[in-house]
């Protein structure tokens, strides 16, 4: 292993100059690999660290450059190596001098969810006994899915339960209980023997993140990622969901600043309710439980009364049927603006039965053209054959379909062809 990861000793280390070592070609872009690095590669859950590379000086010259400065787009493990991939791909001279800078906003993010994933899952480790088989460290959120197994000490995982182990994991942010990196290298025997919430599963470049103390197990776990120093630089976890995932239970939760701008948005987001309900944080629920039951007595009354208007429609529609331009063979249509185009595909299929021939429901909103047959003409295949000629869209079956136009003008000429069509 060529670089010296110097964010193992010390992960609040920004800056640090170094010797380029290797030069590698990557997706057309230079990727190269340092002596030395503050920069962390993806793994454990957590994403890379970006930041810029500097060059200083030319291999074997000390009269300094004039400082090409790259940015590092992704830091990754290949082959037992730290790749830093650069955005160029511009020669860069093997045993140059550079300068490496860390973007320390989002290294601190990064920690901050981290040693937060740490820290809840370690409750829910002493409070419950459940074990942590997946962590994922996503843009928008944080999950960790907890299994029952082992020396669980509960038979399933509850909101309320979820909510204690938050407040508990905030009181340890409170007290500021330390978070204590140890590295034991390969030294498997000594690491292993430690107090662990979690059976230690590598052998080599083993380092221990734990909580509170040495002694404690709960907190203690193999991890290679960057930590915080103490509990209180979390500042805040909070917990949003809990879902059964692959017969584990998933948490949604968010840790540091960004738990603090979820919960400012979400707050902003029921404050804004309250203020359009008229109703504070109180009693929005019991305002919002009255306002479901209005609209669910206006909703069933407005059903009513669209039930009304259907049948005295039909009714009417029936009764045209039988005028004497129609029985002389053109093809009846009624307009429509108020209801909807759901309102008349319903009329359209009560309809269907008692259409001998032909006849056009149009929603002029929309221009668009319901066909209804009691299936001796086909509407599905005339829509199918002439909407297109008008660059009409649509389809149906063989006693109601519809046709869509850009146009009223274009609706009208597909009637007047169907109609001199038919005769």
């Amino acid at each position: 292993m060529i670089t010296d990861r110097l964010y193992k000793t010390d992960s609040y280390l920004r800056s640090c100059e170094t010797q380029i070592f290797r030069v590698a070609n990557v997706s057309g872009k230079k990727a190269v690999i340092l002596k030395e690095s503050v920069l962390f590669p993806e793994g454990g859950g957590q994403s890379s660290d970006r930041g810029t590379l500097t060059l200083l000086y030319d291999v074997g010259s000390t009269a300094p450059k004039d400082g090409q400065k790259y940015q590092v787009l992704e830091v990754y493990e290949h082959d037992g190596e730290i790749y830093n991939l650069l955005d160029t791909a511009d020669d860069i001279p093997i045993g140059s001098r550079c300068r490496v800078d860390l973007d320390w906003q989002r290294r601190f993010d990064n920690m901050q969810r981290h040693s937060g994933e740490h820290l809840l899952t370690g409750i829910f480790h002493r409070e419950y006994g459940l074990t942590n088989r997946g962590f994922h460290m996503g843009d928008d959120y944080m999950t960790i899915d907890l299994a029952l197994e082992g020396y669980a000490k509960v038979n399933e995982l509850t909101w309320d339960m979820v909510k204690e182990a938050e407040l508990l994991a905030n009181e340890a942010i409170y007290q500021d209980l330390p978070i204590i990196v140890r590295y034991f290298g390969d030294n498997y025997r000594e690491a292993s023997k430690q107090p662990q919430r979690k059976p230690l599963s590598v052998k080599k470049d083993i380092t221990l993140v734990g909580i509170g103390s040495n002694d404690e197990e709960w907190g203690c776990v193999a991890c290679c990622g960057t930590h915080l120093k103490s509990c209180a630089q979390v500042g805040l976890i909070k917990c949003f969901k809990l879902e059964p995932n692959k017969g584990m239970y998933r948490i949604y939760f968010e840790a540091g600043r960004r738990a603090f701008m979820r919960y400012q948005e979400e707050l902003e987001v029921l404050h804004t309710l309250g203020r359009k309900m008229s109703a504070g944080t109180e009693d929005i629920l019991a305002k919002y439980d009255a306002q479901t039951e209005k609209n669910r007595e206006k909703y069933t009354q407005l059903s009513d009364l669209k039930k009304e208007v259907f049948a005295r429609e039909i009714a009417r529609i029936t009764s045209e049927l039988s005028d004497e331009a129609v029985a002389a063979g053109s093809i009846p249509a009624w307009h429509y603006h108020i209801l909807s185009l759901d309102d008349l595909s319903t009329m359209a299929r009560d309809l269907s039965p008692l259409v001998k021939k032909l006849i056009f429901l149009v929603h002029d909103p929309s221009h668009t053209v319901l066909l209804v047959s009691d299936g001796t003409i086909k509407c599905g295949q005339l829509v199918r054959d002439n909407a297109g000629i008008y660059n009409g869209k649509g389809g149906g079956s063989d006693t109601f379909a519809r046709a869509i136009f850009q146009s009223k003008d274009m609706a009208e000429t597909f009637m007047d062809l169907l109609e001199k069509h038919l005769k």
